[in-house]
């Protein structure tokens, strides 16, 4: 009795759309791939909203090395963005973009210094003592990463759903995007369940919600997501026979009994029941 009620609570629908989450945080720490070179992957923003100076700057651009973590701090106008932008863009009459075509190269992808060849520095010793410091800090890198990982993923825990399946999704990311009477305190911490789309990278999902939520972005990351569990009843024993129909028509029914429901069984077509559960007639 134990087991059939906690089984039966943890199917509960309503239940599983009210009650408080007492598990670990879905979703490992994936982290970013280490470059190759200095100055092959870069992470960059912008600081606005600055007094403007004599100059006109009034933002500042910053650009991080992702190897070596060594960062530019360049004051720029706010619009410089656009300049940015417009020089980085693919030019069809070009083939190429504007600052490709402007310095030879493109841009936030310096050459590698084995592609400019030694002639260029004081020796093969320089190129030598580059690479062997580069290939230092990858593994300094590496170390440190799989470091956090180890700790990050201590505190969650891995979690993946199929396409097609459904899940409930944490009301508070939906906040400020439904007007409801009902008060925070008492309202359903997860809404749904909502059908599965398709998966993005290794930790978003993009769900299929309804109309009435047409301002959400349906991509969601998967520790806002919980799986749904359905509660399926199912047949358990045949306890008579019996036809029902017209004259001309006798349609074969069966007295079923189900799963939890010891007190009421019902009446059920018997050509359905042999084409779902096939094992209620194996004895005959």
């Amino acid at each position: 009795m134990k087991v059939e009620i906690a089984e039966y609570v943890a199917h509960c629908d309503h239940c599983s759309r009210i009650k408080a989450e007492h598990q670990r945080p879905a979703g490992l720490l994936q982290p970013s791939e280490i470059p190759v070179w200095k100055w092959e992957k870069i992470s960059m923003d912008f600081i606005v909203g600055l007094p403007q100076t004599l100059q006109g700057n009034d933002a500042i651009w910053v650009v991080v090395d992702c190897l070596t973590k060594t960062a530019h701090f360049t004051p720029i106008k706010a619009d410089y963005r656009v300049e940015f932008t417009y020089n980085n863009s693919y030019q069809a009459s070009l083939e190429k973009s504007p600052f490709e075509a402007l310095y030879g190269r493109k841009c936030r992808t310096p050459l590698l210094w084995t592609e400019v060849g030694e002639r260029t520095f004081s020796g093969p010793t320089s190129i030598k003592e580059a690479k062997e410091n580069v290939a230092k800090v990858r593994e300094n890198l590496r170390i440190t990463e799989s470091r956090q990982k180890s700790y990050a993923d201590h505190r969650r825990r891995d979690l993946s759903f199929d396409e097609g399946s459904h899940v409930y999704l944490k009301v508070s990311p939906l906040r400020g995007t439904q007007r409801s009477h009902v008060k925070r305190k008492l309202s359903p911490r997860f809404v749904g369940p909502f059908k599965i789309l398709r998966k993005i990278g290794q930790l978003a999902y993009e769900v299929e919600l309804p109309k009435s939520l047409d301002g959400v972005h349906p991509v969601f990351h998967l520790s806002n997501l919980q799986d749904t569990l359905e509660y399926l009843e199912y047949p358990v024993q045949t306890l008579e026979k019996a036809e029902k129909g017209t004259r001309r028509t006798k349609i074969p029914i069966c007295k079923v009994l189900w799963r939890n429901q010891t007190a009421e069984a019902t009446w059920e077509k018997e050509f359905e029941l042999r084409e779902k559960y096939p094992h209620l007639f194996e004895t005959e």
